[in-house]
C-alpha cells in the first residue's frame, strides 16, 4: 500500500510541475517584455541577429538602433556587439554591427565586436569573458523583449548584473511579433533553467527553426 500511495504522490507531484512551469515561464518571459528596467551600466551588449554581407537584418538593425538611443542617452559609455557568422559568411554579425554603429555616429574606439556565438549562451559566455577582464559588472543586454529574460537570466549566471532594453522597433517588437516567439521563449527559458544550467547547452539559433530543438552536447 505505502509504494502505491508514494507512485500516486509521485505522479501527482510530476503532473503538477508539467501544467505549473510552462505558465511560470510564460508569465516571466512577458513580464520582463513588458516591464524593462534600464538603468546605466558600464556597457551596452547588443546581442547578434543575421546579416548579409555585412549589411544587419532587420532584427539586427533595430538592436542597433536601440543600443544607439541608449548609447546617446548617456546609459553606457561603450557598446559591444556579439555574433559570429554562419557558415559561407563573409563577415560576422558583430562585426556587421560595430560597422553600422560607426556609420552611424558612433566612435569606433567605444564599440567592440566580439565576433563569437552563434547562440545566447555562448555568446552571453564571450562578452561576459571581456567584461570581466575590464572588471566592470553591470550590463544593458539589447535584445527583442521576449528575449530579454533568457539573456538576463544568462548573463547574471555568468556573474554579470544585467538590465535589458527591447527594441522599439523592427520586426520584434511586442506589437509586431506573434504568440509564437512568447511560447519559443517561454520553452528555451524553461529549458534553459531546468537542464541548461546542469551543463546540457541548447542550441536557439537553428536556421528555419521555430522551437529549440537541438542539444550541444
Amino acid at each position: 500500500m505505502f509504494i502505491f500511495r508514494w507512485i500516486r504522490r509521485t505522479i501527482t507531484v510530476i503532473v503538477v510541475i508539467a501544467l505549473i512551469a510552462p505558465g511560470y515561464a510564460v508569465s516571466q518571459v512577458w513580464r520582463a517584455a513588458k516591464n524593462p528596467i534600464v538603468r546605466n551600466a558600464d556597457v551596452i551588449v547588443v546581442l547578434g541577429a543575421a546579416q548579409l554581407n555585412g549589411k544587419p537584418g532587420e532584427a539586427l538593425e533595430a538592436r542597433l538602433i536601440e543600443a544607439k538611443r541608449i548609447f546617446d542617452l548617456g546609459y553606457g559609455p561603450t557598446i559591444i556587439t556579439v555574433g559570429a557568422g554562419a557558415p559561407g559568411d563573409r563577415t560576422t554579425e558583430a562585426a556587421s554591427g560595430k560597422y553600422w554603429l560607426r556609420t552611424h555616429g558612433i566612435p569606433s574606439a567605444k564599440i567592440t565586436a566580439i565576433e563569437e556565438g552563434r547562440d545566447t549562451l555562448t555568446s552571453t559566455k564571450a562578452y561576459a569573458a571581456v567584461m570581466k577582464k575590464r572588471y566592470v559588472s553591470d550590463v544593458i543586454i539589447v535584445t527583442d523583449p521576449y528575449h530579454c529574460k533568457r539573456a538576463m537570466t544568462m548573463a547574471n549566471d555568468q556573474g554579470v548584473v544585467s538590465t535589458c532594453s527591447p527594441v522599439q522597433s523592427g520586426p520584434n517588437t511586442i506589437s509586431a511579433s506573434s504568440y509564437k516567439y512568447l511560447l519559443r521563449e517561454a520553452g528555451a527559458y524553461l529549458v534553459y533553467i531546468t537542464v541548461g544550467r546542469r551543463g546540457i547547452q541548447v542550441s536557439d539559433h537553428l536556421p528555419g527553426a521555430d522551437i529549440v530543438t537541438k542539444v550541444i552536447p
